[in-house]
């Protein structure tokens, strides 16, 4: 399928042959909880009521909102969240997203888009 843009404009979303939502947020954007909102109804969309591992890549993400964070409890069609970074302030974003709250689904973040795939796809890392 083609990448569907989140209402907001802030990222597009869509499910891949390989069987894993990608949900890619622009660089320098700041998530809220509106914003966040948005990606879950379009994630419900495209899933039909079908779970799926999913790729949030973060790109460079400039912050996310208390609002944004507690919407991240809310359980989605996501059966695991793999966070997708590349700069130190995307990994201290997902940890503070992954330590400090309970979760509905395994999450974990990553640097690296192979290894990021892989533990979704639960293939080890070559």
């Amino acid at each position: 399928m083609e990448p569907i843009t989140v209402d907001g404009g802030k990222g597009t979303i869509e499910l891949g042959a390989d069987g894993i939502i990608h949900l890619v947020w622009k660089p320098g954007i700041v998530l809220d909880g509106v914003d966040v909102h948005a990606a879950m109804a379009r994630l419900t969309e495209i899933t039909d009521g079908s779970e799926y591992p999913m790729l949030v890549d973060m790109g460079r993400t400039k912050a996310v909102t208390r609002q944004a964070r507690d919407v991240f409890k809310i359980p989605s069609a996501a059966s695991r969240i793999a966070l997708l970074g590349s700069s130190p302030v995307d990994r201290v974003i997902a940890n503070f997203t992954i330590e400090r709250q309970a979760l509905p689904c395994p999450t974990r973040f990553f640097t690296s888009r192979d290894e990021a795939l892989g533990w979704l796809l639960q293939i080890p890392p070559s």
